[in-house]
């Protein structure tokens, strides 16, 4: 306990094909130092939603204790995401009279309120209320409206919904390591944050996020988001189609993805010749890298189909000026911006998270994109909640916790229980304080 408590931010990304705990510091500037990293081959977790409890918290497990003792820290709570289908969003609109005609916090506060106060399935919950613009009196597109004057202040949002089993299970098993949640964010929505850049937001951009169970999708037209989905096709599904086509082991299949893998046929020589490993005790065969690839392009270019096909429904298929930026590990297939372009029409780029601190030659990577943007979006609400940003209902117990920071102790080793829940945790915490405290 020699070394002092240090201001810190922790996120947890649990995909379907890893979970990547991250740990940084916040320095006096307000940026963050990432001090360490923890990544597992996930478990238990099938397009982007967990369907083995158990699986899923010893996955979660591992990588913060790899994480903690990269960082020499043990950690109370993280920030984590949240992805899957089962993900819907809508556009509201509010409006209030101003109290004292000078606009402040909490008449944007009880705008917002009005937004939200739609109605919803039962089995749904509301994770995310995001301001597009306000209105006052007769004056629209307006940012930031807190000190302006008026009698009559309007709002339009995004709102974002997704299951409450979902959520409640994802919550339950970071519970179960001894951890709470602080922050539930839509994982789109913490990848934007991470990759764009200001100016594409403002032109218009689609960000594109392909990550091993899910396809995340978020719009953003004049500096607001627009629209947010989620496609449960991506890496994953192309790894299965190769072991089907290839007759290999999925594992292999993996590998071959991720070695050999390209996503445009003609980018592969014709005389380029492969090894497949064979299923159980047969034999190893030799093909032409370009079968390979001809399994690889299809599913890829359906894919992008279907995220055009989704942008065109929503409305804003011409009004991403900027075009399309694809992140997430399954970007990094060479050929993937030329195939998107032929899709989209539009020009495309590989995101890489901004971020230029400790570690960053393994941070900035596409894969890691989603788990910097829950660290930014931990940072962000260090302190109060800013204007327009709606933060998402942890379910049941933790709800008194959700405005908890991420605290930390220096310490040479952490007591780890499968069996007990966040409030046995939570007990022997009060015991080992007031041991310390008194003795």
């Amino acid at each position: 306990m020699s070394e002092p408590t240090k201001d810190l931010i922790v996120a947890l990304d649990i995909g379907t094909s890893k979970v990547v705990a991250m740990i940084a510091e916040v320095l006096p500037n307000n940026s963050f130092n990432v001090i360490g990293i923890g990544h597992h081959p996930s478990r238990g977790m099938k397009k982007g939603m967990v369907v083995n409890i158990e699986e899923t918290i010893q996955t979660i497990q591992y990588a913060m204790e790899e994480a903690e003792l990269r960082a020499g820290f043990s950690v109370r709570s993280v920030c984590t995401g949240i992805a899957g289908s089962h993900i819907h969003s809508f556009n509201s609109s509010g409006m209030v009279a101003v109290k004292d005609t000078e606009i402040t916090q909490a008449d944007i506060d009880r705008v917002l309120e009005t937004a939200r106060a739609v109605s919803i399935p039962a089995d749904q919950q509301i994770l995310h209320v995001l301001s597009q613009q306000f209105k006052v009196n007769d004056q629209d597109d307006i940012r930031n409206p807190i000190g302006m004057t008026g009698m009559r202040l309007e709002v339009k949002v995004h709102i974002i919904t997704g299951s409450v089993s979902a959520a409640q299970n994802i919550v339950k098993c970071i519970r179960r390591c001894g951890l709470e949640v602080n922050e539930l964010v839509l994982q789109p929505l913490a990848s934007s944050m991470a990759v764009l850049t200001q100016d594409e937001r403002d032109i218009g951009v689609a960000l594109v996020d392909i990550g091993g169970g899910t396809t995340d999708i978020a719009i953003f037209i004049d500096g607001a988001i627009r629209h947010t989905a989620v496609i449960p096709i991506a890496g994953d599904q192309v790894t299965n189609d190769i072991a089907m086509a290839l007759r290999t082991p999925t594992v292999e299949a993996e590998e071959l993805k991720l070695r050999y893998g390209v996503s445009k046929q003609m980018m592969v020589p014709p005389d380029s010749v492969i090894e497949i490993p064979g299923v159980g005790d047969r034999v190893a065969r030799r093909v032409k890298r370009q079968s390979l690839a001809a399994v690889i392009e299809p599913r890829l270019e359906e894919l992008f189909v279907l995220v055009q096909r989704n942008l065109s429904e929503a409305g804003f298929e011409h009004l991403i000026a900027s075009g399309v930026v694809l992140t997430g590990g399954t970007s990094l297939l060479p050929g993937m911006t030329e195939l998107a372009e032929e899709v989209f029409m539009k020009p495309v780029r590989i995101a890489q998270p901004a971020y230029d601190g400790n570690l960053s030659d393994i941070v900035c990577n596409p894969r890691y994109a989603t788990v910097v943007g829950l660290l930014m979006e931990a940072r962000k609400h260090k302190g109060e909640p800013t204007a327009g940003m709606g933060r998402a209902h942890v379910p049941a117990r933790s709800q008194t916790k959700v405005d908890q920071q991420a605290g930390v102790h220096a310490t040479s080793s952490r007591v780890q229980s499968n069996v007990n829940d966040g409030s046995q945790q939570s007990v022997w915490a009060k015991m080992k304080d007031w041991f310390v405290k008194t003795f």
